[in-house]
């Protein structure tokens, strides 16, 4: 569960903003979704994302944000978090991990459409 977002993306810039940032999802619906995980007796690690205009880097980014404590690299959090600001909503990203850039470790299509279940359960207990 993304609780925050860092990025290289320069997605804010449209709100007038000059700097880095790192959005963050809601509290409300992250201890819903632990809740629900709870109840569901599904794993849930809440952690920073790290949100990426980029996602197979050749600069390999990984690494540096290993020791973060940065859990995935995704593409849409961070977009998600700041649209959700500016709106007033609320937001979370829950995340499987499909691949590995440490261990090259992936699953394949049959696996990725059969095993994700426990996300989107979580989801819709919380929707």
């Amino acid at each position: 569960a993304g609780m925050s977002c860092y990025t290289n993306s320069s997605f804010g810039q449209q709100f007038g903003f000059e700097g880095h940032l790192a959005p963050c999802c809601s509290f409300e619906l992250l201890s819903a979704a632990a809740d629900a995980a709870k109840k569901l007796n599904a794993p849930f690690v809440p952690g920073a994302l790290f949100s990426s205009d980029t996602f197979y880097d050749e600069s390999n980014p990984a690494g540096k944000l290993e020791p973060l404590g940065v859990l995935a690299v995704e593409m849409e959090a961070a977009a998600l978090y700041l649209n959700a600001a500016r709106t007033g909503k609320n937001a979370l990203a829950l995340c499987t991990i499909s691949d590995n850039p440490f261990t090259g470790e992936e699953l394949d299509a049959e696996a990725r459409q059969n095993t994700f279940t426990q996300m989107m359960e979580i989801a819709l207990e919380i929707a």
